[in-house]
């Protein structure tokens, strides 16, 4: 099978986490074809990362003979969800990226876009929505669903029957109690651990995990 062209949107060190990613995943079967790095910072433009070029923005995209699927190399949910919105039939397509050492069972479900990094676990029943992330070393138990856009960051443990939100932002090495619901667009600070549901559009931290700021509804589109 031939291999794909595929450009990885972003230029900073997420970004480069997907680069290794895709590596890591060519090295099981070649696949990707790496054309580059995209960003809309002009003076960004020309510089090579990794041994790739950084070719441009949306403007490049635009002109490309032929459209190359794309990966988001961004971690902050709010801007996965303009970069996704902004792109949606500019690109060939947004393709789910799943590093060969995850442990999965065939009862997990996932959106496009879809990003899981390496030494991951999930087990069964569970939902990832489009452009939702997992990062370095999470657990993810059964009948969990993730939301559109969340981002997990690294070693943290999801239980069972938790719900995340979209747009959710969930801080490195969180734990997350059986049951639980985290509402959209909230913030988790990170070694947070979330015993009871948190609303939506709030920040929380600590052990237990508490609101400390409130946003108005819509805050992720200003």
């Amino acid at each position: 099978m031939a291999m794909q062209p595929i450009v990885i949107y972003g230029a900073g060190g997420f970004a480069r986490e997907v680069l290794t990613l895709i590596e890591d995943i060519n090295r099981e079967r070649a696949r990707w074809q790496v054309i580059g790095f995209l960003d809309d910072n002009a003076a960004s433009v020309g510089r090579s990362m990794n041994g790739h070029p950084i070719l441009g923005g949306l403007d490049w995209l635009d002109s490309a003979n032929a459209l190359p699927h794309v990966a988001l190399g961004v971690g902050n949910p709010v801007t996965k969800r303009k970069l996704a919105c902004s792109l949606r039939g500019r690109v060939a397509g947004f393709p789910q990226l799943v590093h060969p050492n995850v442990v999965m069972s065939s009862r997990v479900d996932m959106g496009e876009g879809v990003i899981i990094t390496a030494g991951n676990i999930l087990t069964t029943e569970i939902r990832l929505g489009d452009f939702s992330m997992l990062n370095l070393m999470c657990t993810v138990g059964h009948d969990s669903t993730i939301g559109e856009y969340a981002t997990v960051s690294p070693g943290v443990n999801v239980s069972g029957n938790v719900r995340i939100g979209e747009g959710a932002d969930i801080g490195t090495g969180v734990k997350i109690v059986q049951g639980v619901g985290i509402g959209e667009w909230t913030i988790v600070g990170a070694g947070a651990v979330v015993a009871r549901d948190l609303p939506p559009n709030c920040t929380a931290v600590g052990v237990p995990a508490k609101p400390i700021k409130l946003r108005e509804p819509g805050w992720h589109l200003e």
